[in-house]
This record gives C-alpha cells, sequence and structure tokens, in this order.
C-alpha cells in the first residue's frame, strides 16, 4: 500500500517571439532549441510509457506565450527549415568523424534523434499541442495554464490588468485543449494575497507556490509544505518541496553536475572551421550553437580540456540517478507518513527546459524515473494536484504570504535598478486600457481590431521575461527593444483610437507580426 504521493510539476515556458520582418532571426533560435531538446523528447517518452502501458503522472504548465508559438504556421514552417538544415550537418559529421570512435558514435546518436525529432513533430501535424493534447486525454498529464504573457502579477497595481492576463489564459486554453484548465502556475511562481480570488472566478482550482509562501502564511500550516492549503476563496496552493528541489537544481550537489553528462556550453558552432559550420549558421554569419556536442562535463576543467561523450554511459548515470531520486523520495514518504499519520505529497517543481535543454539526459531521467515507480516500489504513487484534491478533498485553510520562487524568494529579480524603469510604463497603459475598453464597450471593425491588438501590445510588454533578461544580464538590448516597442505600439494605437483616427496599415502590420491571442477580446480589461 503505497504511504505517499509524488506530484512532479514541469513549466514549460518560452516568450512570444516572432519577427516575420526577418527571414532569420536569433532569439527564435530559443525556441527551437526547446523543441528539438525538451519539448518534442518529452513528448516522445511520454508516448512510449503509454504504448508500453506504463501508468505514470506528470503535471506541466504549457504557457499560452509557448502554445502560441506551437501553433503558429510561420514558426513550424521555419523550426522544419530550421532542423533539417541541423540534420544535413548531422549526415556530414558521420563521414567527417569516421576516423574518431566515440565522437563518430556520438553523432549517429545525434543524427537518428534528430530524425526522430522530425517524425514526432510531422505525425503530430506540426503542432505538438496535438501530441500532449493526447497524452492529457489518456489521462497520464494534466496540462495546466499560466499568466497570458507570463506576467508579473505582484507588481502590477491595477486589478483589471491582473484579470485580464488570468482571462486571456483561460480563454486560450480552452481553445487549444477543448477542456476548462483546472489548475495554474503564476508566472514565476510569484503570489500575492487576492490573486486566488481571480483564479476562482475564472474557474480555477489550484496553484503554486514556493515553500515559504505556506510556511510563512497567516497561520502553521498542520502539515508543512507536504500538504495543499485552502486560500479563504477556497483555491488550493501546493508548496514545493525543498529536498527534491536541491537534488536536481543544484549546481553543487545535483545530477545534472555529473561528470559523464554532456557539456552544454561547448559546441560545434565554436569548435569547428568556419567555412565548414557557415552554412548552419544565420545570415549575418556570427557563431553560435548549433546543437551538436561531443564533450562531457568532465570535471572542473576547462573546455578545451574537456573528454569526448559517451551517450550510453550518461544514459547510465540518469538511471543511476532516477533510482536514487525514486529511493530518496520513498524514504521521504515513509518518514513523513509516520509523522503526519496522514499521506504526504511531495511537490517537485521544475523548468521543463532543464530537463534536455540544459540537462540534456533529462528526458532519460525522468523516463527511467516513471518506470522504476511503477514497477519496483509500492510506497510512492504519482499524482497529479486535480487527483490529490480529489482524493482528500478536506485540507487546511490560511492566507499564503507573498512569494515567488526567485532569487530571494520575494520581488526583487524582477524589480531592480536594472529594470524598474518598466514599470511606470506598464501601469500607465494599463490605466489607458482599461479607460478606453469601458469608453468604447461595444466597438465594431477597425475600432474593434484596434482595441484588440492594443491589449495583445499590452499584454506582450507586461511579460516578465523582459525584466528577467535585464536582471540576468543577457540579452539586454533585445529585452529594453521588445519593452519599448510594445508600449509604443499601445500608445500609438490609444492615441489613434481616443481620435478617432486609426491608421489602418500600421494596425494590420501589428497584427501581422504581434498576432498572438488570434481570437482576443479586448472587454477582458473591464
Amino acid at each position: 500500500m503505497d504511504k505517499g504521493y509524488l506530484c512532479l510539476v514541469l513549466h514549460a515556458h518560452l516568450p512570444f517571439i516572432r519577427h516575420p520582418e526577418y527571414d532569420d532571426f536569433l532569439e527564435e533560435d530559443w525556441f527551437f532549441e526547446a523543441l528539438t531538446e525538451t519539448y518534442i523528447p518529452l513528448l516522445d517518452v511520454y508516448e512510449r510509457l503509454v504504448s508500453d502501458g506504463v501508468d505514470f503522472r506528470i503535471t506541466m504548465s504549457l504557457t499560452p506565450t509557448l502554445c502560441g508559438m506551437f501553433s503558429d504556421k510561420l514558426l513550424q514552417d521555419r523550426y522544419l527549415r530550421h532542423l533539417n538544415k541541423v540534420i544535413e550537418l548531422s549526415e556530414k559529421e558521420l563521414f567527417r568523424t569516421r576516423s574518431h570512435r566515440q565522437i563518430c558514435k556520438t553523432a549517429g546518436m545525434y543524427n537518428k534523434k534528430l530524425k526522430k525529432c522530425r517524425h514526432v513533430f510531422e505525425k503530430n501535424g506540426n503542432n505538438i499541442i496535438n501530441g500532449f493534447r493526447r497524452i492529457q486525454d489518456a489521462g497520464k498529464l494534466e496540462i495546466i495554464t499560466c499568466c497570458a504573457t507570463h506576467g508579473f502579477l505582484p507588481l502590477m497595481i491595477h486589478e483589471n490588468a491582473k484579470r485580464a492576463q488570468i482571462r486571456v489564459a483561460v480563454a486560450d486554453y480552452k481553445e487549444k485543449f477543448n477542456r476548462e484548465p483546472r489548475g495554474i502556475w503564476l508566472a514565476e511562481c510569484a503570489y500575492t494575497p487576492g490573486v486566488d480570488s481571480i483564479l476562482k472566478d475564472n474557474g480555477l482550482r489550484y496553484f503554486f507556490v514556493d515553500a515559504h509562501g505556506i510556511l510563512y502564511g497567516s497561520s502553521r500550516p498542520r502539515y508543512g509544505i507536504f500538504a495543499p492549503v485552502y486560500c479563504p476563496s477556497g483555491v488550493a496552493a501546493f508548496g514545493r518541496d525543498i529536498e527534491s528541489a536541491q537534488q536536481v537544481w543544484s549546481a553543487e550537489v545535483g545530477y545534472p553536475g555529473d561528470s559523464r553528462y554532456r557539456e552544454f556550453y561547448r559546441d560545434v558552432g565554436y569548435d569547428l572551421d568556419y567555412e565548414y559550420i557557415k552554412p548552419y549558421l544565420h545570415s549575418d554569419g556570427v557563431r553560435r550553437n548549433i546543437g551538436i556536442k561531443y564533450f562531457k562535463i568532465t570535471g572542473n576543467v576547462a573546455l578545451s580540456d574537456k573528454q569526448p561523450y559517451d551517450y550510453d554511459m550518461a544514459r547510465s548515470a540518469a538511471a543511476e540517478h532516477a533510482g536514487n531520486f525514486m529511493f530518496n523520495r520513498e524514504k521521504q514518504v515513509e518518514y513523513l507518513f509516520g509523522l503526519m499519520k496522514r499521506k504526504p505529497i511531495v511537490v517537485s517543481m521544475y523548468d521543463a527546459e532543464l530537463f534536455g535543454h540544459w540537462w540534456y539526459e533529462g528526458p532519460d531521467f525522468l523516463e527511467f524515473l516513471f518506470r522504476k515507480i511503477y514497477y519496483d516500489q509500492k510506497n510512492i504513487r504519482m499524482i497529479t494536484p486535480s487527483e490529490y484534491l480529489k482524493i482528500h478533498p478536506d485540507n487546511q485553510v490560511l492566507q499564503p504570504s507573498m512569494s515567488s520562487w526567485g532569487d530571494k524568494g520575494y520581488n526583487e529579480f524582477w524589480l531592480n535598478g536594472a529594470n524598474d524603469w518598466i514599470y511606470r510604463h506598464h501601469h500607465k497603459a494599463s490605466e489607458r486600457m482599461i479607460k478606453i475598453a469601458k469608453q468604447n464597450p461595444s466597438a465594431r471593425g477597425l475600432k474593434k481590431r484596434a482595441l484588440n491588438q492594443a491589449s495583445r501590445e499590452l499584454l506582450l510588454a507586461q511579460a516578465s521575461d523582459w525584466a528577467f533578461i535585464m536582471s540576468a544580464g543577457t540579452t539586454i538590448p533585445y529585452a529594453h527593444k521588445r519593452s519599448k516597442d510594445h508600449i509604443y505600439h499601445f500608445t500609438r494605437l490609444y492615441e489613434q483610437i481616443r481620435k478617432g483616427q486609426i491608421d489602418e496599415g500600421f494596425l494590420a502590420d501589428l497584427e501581422r507580426k504581434n498576432n498572438i491571442f488570434p481570437n482576443i477580446d479586448y472587454r477582458v480589461y473591464l
């Protein structure tokens, strides 16, 4: 008889990046890389498990921006073009590396996996939402939504702006998955009291918080983070388990740092002769990651001293780590069951891109883990939040505290000297959007199109990704440009609507470029 539950949660998100005005665009590669290394491999794992009769459960947030890119014909075509070029390079690599046995073996692995990736993509009609929907309909995967554009709700001062993020997300989910969403991943796992009432109004039954969101709540949680709590609104909050998070996330003690795993930072885009690799770079000719990497982590050595990667050895490491993770969860639930006299739920939450993109063997780890839990033990039952609430409908009521899973646990990463300038513009644009929506409750024709596009531009400006990038110090010019462009587009549309002088050419160009949420209704701001 099982003594506790394991709830695995993967947060799958990327900002909406789509640039039809360019033939190729560097930041679109974020999406293409994640498709090849994370989203398609995860779907492939789920499909194999279902085919083999392995009963498993996993929860994934597929954010509306990510789903918008999955569904976009332009990006689908560009991804296939990108994938076919990498496959072509992998064919050449089989010949080039033929004199180095281990490198050639790894080249063969890439060639096989890339072709499998193309097969999975094409069999799902170039839209892998279709595959994820099938796994959800089979009862193995629970897909939850997220704030419409990953907007950071605690820093929004207008209630209607928060509501719009949730309303648009719920409507988009219904369109994509033909059912109501049951739960939500709040962007950056960031909660602030009162948001749960908005979730309730939109039919959402649960969300997630970091551990301190529950531990520092209005009263002491009887079961700590090992049972959900109900907010005063009746919406459930599930807390993140710190122990299982550290085993996977930690750079010092986490599994992905094992020396046998693939080294992320050494790539053929930089290693190989420039003229050889040039056809697989962007039109600007600048070296970049291609995704083919021949070396393992090895240890604390320079990139030039990394040793050749052995995928078979890395898979063995993934199997070992899956067994260790399962063993630790068994001991954890045994101890907690004896202490609580109730089956604990261990909620293990991770960014989905960790599995495959950053930790190449992550999907293998998950497949080994699901199979081991199914075949090799009886203490743990995998479960989704909805299933848990159905089995255990009675839970403690308390008010969780404001929290996020960012650095230091609160808002600092999204509000600091590097990014604070954006919020005055967000607040003013939100105020204007609410005002102009109220002034035009029944717009038609060109005015309705302009109001809908103004909504899109505001939502896109509010994406937490831009503030995150500014803090992280990565592609700062791009984050600055996206923040300024969307606010500029919104402001210009606002003035045109207000004056009754809408520039249809300008509007049509924005509708072509920033086409997320094609069925959006600006009245979400009312």
